[in-house]
């Protein structure tokens, strides 16, 4: 009798297997989110471990809760972490902490959950809970920190620790953050200090160096589709090439916009995140460019300074249309 494989082996689908699987690739991106903290907390402080930190709490503790009953555990697969982390990213460095707990269990909550779980979201869930908190709170999450010096790294702001539903001692300096200043003030930032992150702005925009190369390496990986970071990237460095051209006084420079703002933050973890985004290629492209061009256009001439978060969000909307018009059509059909 022969022992050696069967001619004819029978399966259902799929057939196609890859090592790749879901707690693998938020791994990767949980381990880069955790670069980008580092360097958060070495521009702003020890705080900044708090403010993310609280908001990933929000974020597992809600999953958690109903989850509690399932066997394995939902937390299993890192997206709970990874939205938190996230959402503690997009926040200002002296945020209050009852704030970002509050805003990880309407991420997940709001932005997961009540679409069935992971992989039926229509929204990004980090993102969901951003805009739940600007709107809930938007004089908190426009208050922003200036980078502390070598001897302010174990201080942290009274505003962290106000207490839920009152008004906290402020008792930080504010500070504009690029693209702020360039807005309302016509003050365009040099260069070197947004590559570098010597700026203002979220915990997590603040370097652009650090971004480019954690986006070359989840690229090289192939955690995400290149084409939607490229076609994000590509579409604002087009159209506000064009816009500076024709106007350079009151446009700001491509180079400006690209590394300004939570633009390379937003193309590496939030564009790039297959639930919500296209799934051909077409699409991809699509999506992209949907996203750059909001983004010139929210910051250019909306009332806001930034315009990442909302681009993102409503290109979210249109990603069913997006997959409905790009998907190749049966063969006979």
């Amino acid at each position: 009798m022969s022992t050696g494989s069967p001619d004819l082996v029978l399966s259902t689908a799929p057939f196609v297997r890859e090592g790749a699987t879901t707690p693998g690739i938020m791994a990767e991106v949980l381990c880069a989110a955790l670069l980008v903290l580092l360097v958060a907390c070495w521009n702003f402080g020890i705080g900044a471990l708090l403010v993310v930190a609280a908001a990933t709490a929000g974020a597992a503790g809600t999953e958690w809760l109903f989850s509690r009953s399932e066997t394995p555990s939902r937390l299993r697969d890192y997206s709970a972490l990874t939205t938190g982390v996230l959402l503690g990213l997009t926040l200002p460095p002296a945020f209050p902490l009852w704030m970002a707990f509050l805003g990880g269990v309407a991420g997940i909550g709001l932005g997961k959950l009540i679409w069935g779980g992971l992989g039926q979201n229509l929204f990004n869930p980090a993102l969901v809970g951003r805009a739940f908190l600007q709107s809930a709170f938007p004089t908190a999450i426009t208050t922003w920190s200036p980078p502390v010096d070598s001897g302010g790294f174990l201080s942290l702001p009274g505003s962290l620790f106000a207490a839920p539903l009152l008004s906290g001692k402020v008792d930080a300096v504010s500070a504009a953050t690029p693209l702020g200043l360039a807005k309302f003030e016509s003050q365009i930032t040099e260069i070197g200090s947004l590559f570098f992150g010597n700026i203002s702005g979220s915990l997590g925009e603040t370097s652009a160096a650090l971004l480019l190369l954690l986006g070359l390496w989840l690229g090289a990986r192939r955690i995400f589709d290149w084409r939607l970071p490229v076609s994000t990237l590509l579409s604002v460095a087009i159209l506000s090439g064009v816009l500076h051209f024709l106007s350079p006084e009151s446009n700001p420079p491509p180079s400006f916009m690209l590394f300004s703002g939570g633009l390379l933050f937003g193309a590496v973890f939030m564009v790039t995140d297959p639930v919500t985004t296209p799934t051909t290629p077409r699409g991809a492209w699509i999506f992209g460019i949907g996203v750059g061009v909001l983004v010139v256009l929210i910051r250019l001439f909306g009332g806001l300074p930034e315009g990442v978060m909302y681009a993102i969000l409503l290109m979210n909307a249109a990603t069913p249309h997006i997959n409905r018009h790009t998907q190749r059509r049966p063969f006979g059909v």
